[in-house]
């Protein structure tokens, strides 16, 4: 059951763990019956095979689906067969690993150029004098 996830990188069994429960929704009798949703474990905080930088980066994408535990739980029930969901988990926490892997762009920080300094200050004038105009003409008493 090892994932897939590139050319290098491998996740191991042994920090996945997959349980079937029942989905819930509309499917007849069956849908009592057939325990065919999965439940994706990834064990993030015990895998070796990702670097600290690239977990970080999980923890933070992975949101609501991490536990307290440090484990991803990828919930699959769209198919109607065990196989379809599994298949459809595993590839939600591929997707999801590949996008951590990226490694981000540093922000550098910018200055504004001299001439977008003076058009905003123009435009600020601008709208200065337009107000003045706008207000009420004072009695010379």
């Amino acid at each position: 059951m090892t994932i897939q996830i590139s050319r290098q990188l491998e996740i191991p069994d042994s920090d996945l763990s997959v349980t079937f429960i029942r989905a819930s929704g509309p499917g007849g009798q069956n849908v009592n019956k057939v325990a065919s949703a999965v439940q994706l474990r990834f064990d993030l905080a015990g895998t070796a095979v990702l670097a600290p930088r690239v977990k970080e980066r999980l923890r933070t994408l992975a949101g609501q689906r991490l536990t307290d535990d440090g484990a991803i739980l990828i919930q699959a029930r769209s198919h109607r067969s065990q196989a379809g969901n599994r298949r459809d988990a595993e590839e939600r926490l591929a997707e999801l690993i590949r996008r951590a892997l990226i490694e981000p762009k540093p922000r550098r920080p910018t200055r504004p150029t001299r001439a977008s300094k003076e058009r905003r200050l123009e435009s600020k004038a601008r709208a200065q004098r337009t107000k003045r105009l706008r207000a009420r003409v004072g009695r010379d008493d």
